[in-house]
């Protein structure tokens, strides 16, 4: 059964704040959809509020659920979402709110107390179009805490703010993201041509017509990262597919960051095939090559050893593992690109 939500009450000696629409595309999110609706409505936040579900097809009990929560509260409101992309799902959940204000959150997405209040107080006070804090990945199992320490660390992800903290003020891009609606409107919302990264997308858009995204580093919401080696694959993967078609539809947005990973990829494969040539009978030098794989072999151990610190033994031995993987699924997914039925969409 789903518990019955506190009411909102706002404590009388709060400022009643302005009213916020939250947007949630879920699909597949049975083990997480309650909790995460739950601590919205248990947030303490002093306005009008209300959750917009975009229930998309899953193979799970989230449609059910998402009614059942909509039935107990009428601050829940759900919509469907038939192609299931988020993009789509989070444009729909914006079309069916009612507020100036909109708060994105996933449906395994977990917000502490008070992260609507500060991101509420953020954009007034920055004038800023999108604010947006840090994710922080926790995980239960030995392989979910090495995936949680390598997607909080430089060489795990990168040096991204909204991935590794940082002080408060512009950047490219955040986590979720609290946003204007006039500016979304002004915009057109969310790419749909993009199935994955389409916030990255949307916030270099926000950035290019003038607006500010901003970090706001008090903004820390809990994630849940994959929970197996095949998941964390197909993650990486598909990001690394689509920052390739970000980067494509702007390159201007291309930097060394995200060409690391697929040029580690090429490297790694073409000194291992090198080096291979070199024992079966090729010249002698091109033996040199196993140089490439035994760096990066010595650069993920010397990871481990800074980075694993507090980790428990079995989480740290993961995670040399873990790294390498979200690296090379990246980047292979990089260098692939997206499939021909998806490229096809012209973006906006």
């Amino acid at each position: 059964m789903i518990p019955e939500p506190a009411p909102a009450v706002p404590d009388q000696g709060e400022a009643v704040l302005p009213p916020v629409s939250v947007i949630m595309p879920v699909r597949d999110e049975e083990p997480y959809l309650a909790d995460s609706v739950h601590r919205i409505l248990d947030d303490g936040y002093a306005g009008e509020i209300e959750i917009v579900l975009a229930v998309g097809p899953s193979q799970d009990r989230t449609a059910q659920i998402a009614d059942e929560l909509a039935a107990r509260d009428p601050r829940v409101v759900v919509v469907e979402n038939p192609t299931g992309r988020t993009p789509a799902g989070l444009n729909a959940a914006i079309r069916a709110s009612r507020h100036a204000i909109l708060v994105r959150v996933d449906g395994h997405g977990f917000l502490p107390p008070r992260y609507i209040e500060t991101a509420v107080d953020a954009l007034a006070r920055t004038g800023a179009a999108n604010v947006g804090g840090v994710m922080v990945p926790e995980g239960r199992t030995p392989f979910e805490q090495a995936v949680a320490r390598a997607m909080s660390s430089r060489v795990g992800i990168g040096g991204a703010p909204f991935h590794v903290g940082g002080e408060a003020g512009p950047t490219q891009s955040v986590y979720l993201g609290v946003f204007r609606r006039d500016v979304l409107e002004e915009l057109g919302g969310f790419d749909e041509h993009f199935t994955r990264a389409q916030d990255w997308e949307l916030n270099h858009r926000i950035r290019a017509a003038g607006h500010t995204v901003w970090f706001e580093p008090g903004m820390r919401v809990a994630y849940r990262p994959r929970s197996g080696l095949r998941a964390l694959v197909t993650q990486f993967r598909g990001s690394g597919r689509w920052r390739r078609e970000v980067v494509r539809t702007y390159p201007e947005t291309a930097s060394v960051r995200y060409l690391a990973a697929p040029v580690a990829v090429v490297g790694l494969a073409g000194g291992t095939l090198a080096g291979v040539a070199g024992l079966v009978g090729g010249p002698a030098w091109l033996r040199l090559g196993f140089a490439a794989p035994v760096g990066y072999a010595a650069i993920l151990a010397a990871a481990t050893v800074v980075e694993g610190k507090g980790l428990a033994p079995r989480a740290r031995a993961w995670f040399p593992g873990v790294v390498a993987t979200m690296h090379l699924a990246w980047g292979a997914g990089f260098l692939a690109g997206v499939r021909a039925e998806h490229a096809d969409r012209a973006p906006r």
